[in-house]
């Protein structure tokens, strides 16, 4: 069945329209609270914001929604992803919410639901909730006496800093130790800087005067330069950037060179193995995930399992087979025997204890292998998908051909933005160039 509201990651679009206009947000809310609010307690849902302009009016109706169903809502304020999936245990909530676009420009604005096991829900559960956003006749509402209260929880970014800071192994702290932490102007703006701070590091900030309208701009993960520019210019001995709600985590060496989530997933893997921790005999990854990844980790008996794109399928995965250590190239790094979800502040700090722990630089102890040549292009379209039209389909199955068994050729659209992501990775460098530039000009054709 296809999904109308809910995409790779929960509800998305631009703010005060369509899905995030404040009426369907509400919607999402009664849903949620009917659907969820059943049995004699009292329920309650914890809910967690980005540092978005739009974050103010969704977290009210998202509220309103929520109290009309009956449920009682806990409100965290300005916190990360992870934070809000912790606290949705801690707190023995019903449910979890956390308001975020993740990595994407502040106009744009998201939900995500947490079951009561900080779980994110399954495709099944957002179906019935997207059958009572469109058929709002079907939800019941609280009685005038059972409507639920709010509050505000004045502690909840104290909470997850000392949850963060019992899940460094290390024996030893980061003293000494020169940090420039980009936290994109986002949901971890606080917590990240005093978490590390608390831990003993020198801490410089970039990123990290929210204004509502400046999260992720040029800033963050997803704009890495920044945060290796100032490694270089104060010779810091490593740097953590971080997206707009705190689930994702791109490392930059003391050289300033990036190290993406599957240098960081292949370091986690292959440091708990040496210490017997590792589960699964490998690690989760999805189809995105570097070759060179794949080959590192047979090359020392470690499988790698993927899946298809979205952390919420690692996590499935992960589950369902017995695995501890999970994520995407992307910086989405999945520690089960910490965490239900995404956490960059969690895989930064397992980096950070295995530097201390080596005595080495941070390139030596993340570049563990030799990513094959890959390359990544978006192309836009409006309405249908261009995948559809009967010359891309050939000229996918041209390039398969070329590419052989010497490479991947991975094909998908995006599930937050209207785009075709078309990637490419093999041996040949040139190849691998040409392949993905033939296929998106084929597809901006079809999607004129």
């Amino acid at each position: 069945m296809t999904r109308k509201y809910f995409g790779t990651d929960g509800v998305r679009g631009r703010a005060n329209a369509g899905s995030m206009s404040a009426d369907v947000v509400m919607k999402i809310g009664m849903a949620v609270g009917h659907i969820y609010g059943k049995g004699a307690h009292r329920h309650r849902v914890v809910i967690g914001k980005d540092t978005r302009l739009s974050g103010y009016m969704i977290e009210q109706a998202l509220t309103a929604g929520l109290l009309a169903s009956g449920m009682d809502v806990f409100l965290l304020g300005p916190v990360p992803t992870p934070a809000v999936a912790m606290l949705t245990r801690s707190m023995r909530a019903d449910l979890g919410v956390m308001i975020s676009a993740s990595h994407n420009p502040f106009a744009d604005n998201g939900i995500k639901i947490f079951g009561p096991d900080g779980y994110k829900l399954s495709d099944d559960q957002e179906l019935k909730i997207e059958d009572l956003i469109d058929n709002p006749g079907k939800v019941s509402l609280a009685g005038p006496a059972e409507i639920g209260r709010a509050k505000r929880i004045e502690d909840a970014g104290a909470r997850y800093i000392e949850f963060a800071k019992r899940t460094y192994p290390g024996e030893s702290n980061l003293s000494g130790m020169r940090i420039v932490i980009d936290t994109a102007n986002g949901a971890a703006y606080k917590t990240a800087p005093t978490a590390l701070w608390e831990l003993g590091a020198e801490i410089f900030e970039v990123g990290n005067d929210p204004n509502g309208t400046n999260i992720n701009d040029k800033c963050g993960s997803t704009h890495p330069d920044v945060m290796c520019e100032k490694v270089r210019e104060l010779r810091a001995d490593i740097g953590i950037a971080l997206d707009g709600d705190a689930d994702r985590v791109i490392i930059a060496d003391e050289k300033g060179r990036v190290i993406d989530g599957d240098q960081i997933m292949a370091l986690v893997a292959t440091s708990w193995a040496q210490r017997g921790l590792l589960k699964g005999g490998g690690l989760v990854a999805t189809i995105m995930s570097n070759l060179g990844l794949e080959r590192f980790l047979d090359s020392r008996k470690l499988t790698l399992a993927r899946t298809k794109v979205g952390d919420r399928y690692v996590v499935e995965h992960m589950r369902a087979h017995g695995f501890n250590v999970g994520g995407e190239q992307s910086g989405h790094i999945v520690l089960s025997d910490y965490a239900t979800t995404g956490d960059g502040l969690l895989a930064a700090l397992q980096v950070l204890a295995e530097v201390v722990r080596r005595g080495k630089p941070v390139s030596e102890v993340c570049n563990l292998f030799q990513p094959l040549p890959q390359i990544l292009k978006n192309v836009k379209f409006k309405g249908g998908s261009p995948l559809d039209d009967s010359q891309v389909k050939e000229a996918i199955r041209d390039a398969q051909e070329r590419l052989g068994n010497q490479g991947r050729l991975v094909i998908r659209p995006s599930g937050t933005e209207p785009l075709i992501r078309v990637m490419a990775e093999g041996d040949d460098g040139k190849l691998v160039a040409s392949i993905v530039d033939d296929l998106c000009g084929v597809i901006s054709k079809a999607a004129a």
